[in-house]
């Protein structure tokens, strides 16, 4: 039920702020969709800190491309060390699909 919530969320804010923030995500899939695909996978926390970790790197001087979703999470992630959970670095991007 917690997954759906903020899935749910996340589709209002597609359907609206993004729109006024404007379509111009630097990697594929979008980030909002990013973190929909993360939740819908993980869960609430855990693909909540892995969609946090995406935010995160869409910045300036951050990488681009094709950015899906990891396999699996890190074996080093626990729920009281959420932070493990995210990729923070665009090194695993491949450089083939890379827009930077």
């Amino acid at each position: 039920m917690p997954a759906r919530i903020g899935l749910v969320l996340i589709r209002v804010y597609q359907l609206t702020l993004s729109a006024f923030i404007g379509r111009s995500c630097r990697y594929a899939p979008s980030c909002s969709g990013y973190a929909a695909d993360a939740i819908a996978h993980y869960g609430l926390w855990a693909g909540s800190w892995v969609g946090l970790a995406r935010l995160q790197r869409c910045r300036p001087g951050g990488g681009s491309g094709f950015d899906p979703i990891p396999d699996q999470l890190p074996e080093s992630a626990r729920w009281y060390l959420p932070w493990r959970y995210g990729r923070w670095t665009a090194d695993h991007i491949d450089p083939a699909t890379r827009l930077d």
